[in-house]
């Protein structure tokens, strides 16, 4: 069975002012700064808890929800 990739939060390279809130926060450590922007370096790492979506000053950050509705039996 292929391996799928973790699902991670979004970030809006153009609203990240690079302040580091987010990486500092972050409890997995997936976060990191490159090029004074925020960036997800270790995908694996991501607990998907929203704290980096809600420390955010700038609201570059956002988490992805899929819905998936389970068919009838």
């Amino acid at each position: 069975m292929e391996e799928q990739e973790p699902i991670v939060p979004i970030i809006d390279l153009a609203k990240c002012d690079g302040c580091g809130l987010c990486m500092e926060s972050c409890p997995g450590k997936a976060l990191g700064l490159v090029g004074g922007k925020a960036i997800i370096l270790h995908p694996k790492n991501c607990l998907y808890d929203g704290t980096c979506e809600e420390l955010c000053p700038q609201g570059a950050i956002v988490r992805p929800f899929q819905v998936v509705f389970e068919e009838d039996g």
